[in-house]
């Protein structure tokens, strides 16, 4: 069994939350998942850098990332996140698939 860190921007929480479910359901992958902040709160620099080091720590335990990238946008966050797991050799899988693998 694969496991797969979810990588996409928070405005997409709730389907990345549905797309999670159908990765383990259907496709039999271990999903990790981010923190969702379901009370849209702004997160202060601190809250931000820790909420960055546990995703690349879930990256780095995972076999690669699934990129959700709805209506094709990737924001800043997660092409740092492509980035990293590019750097670290992990597999990465587009939600949607995109013509150009360099975004």
């Amino acid at each position: 069994m694969k496991t797969y860190t979810i990588c996409g921007s928070m405005k997409f929480g709730k389907e990345m939350q549905e797309i999670a479910y159908d990765l383990e359901t259907k496709k039999g992958y271990n999903v990790l998942q981010c923190v969702y902040n379901i009370t849209n709160t702004e997160p202060n620099e601190e809250e931000r850098n820790n909420l960055a080091s546990a995703q690349y720590k879930r990256i780095d335990m995972s076999d690669g990332i699934y990129v959700v990238n709805i209506d094709g946008y990737i924001g800043t966050s997660t092409s740092a996140e492509i980035d990293y797991a590019r750097k670290t050799g992990k597999e990465i899988r587009y939600h949607r698939e995109i013509s150009d693998r360099n975004c």
